[in-house]
């Protein structure tokens, strides 16, 4: 019987009789390109990631206050540190 076997090895080809090998693949970070956006501090201390323009919006008190538009994270406008 084991000889059975050592003759079917000989005439079998090796990438039959071996099994691949699996290697643990590294985590890779992805990155994604944002080619029209900036980062803005946030009055609130955060860096947020803005695709649209800083505007200067009015304030109730009459003051006009910096914010970015259209940020990461469905936020439509986030006031600025000045």
């Amino acid at each position: 019987m084991h000889l059975l076997a050592i003759l079917l090895s000989l005439y079998l080809p090796t990438s039959l009789i071996s099994t691949p090998v699996h290697q643990p693949q590294e985590k890779q970070v992805v990155t994604q390109a944002h080619p029209n956006g900036k980062w803005y501090l946030a009055e609130t201390g955060h860096a947020v990631y803005c695709y649209g323009p800083v505007l200067l919006v009015k304030q109730p008190e009459g003051t006009l206050q910096r914010v970015a538009t259209f940020c990461r994270g469905d936020k439509t406008m986030v006031p600025l540190r000045d």
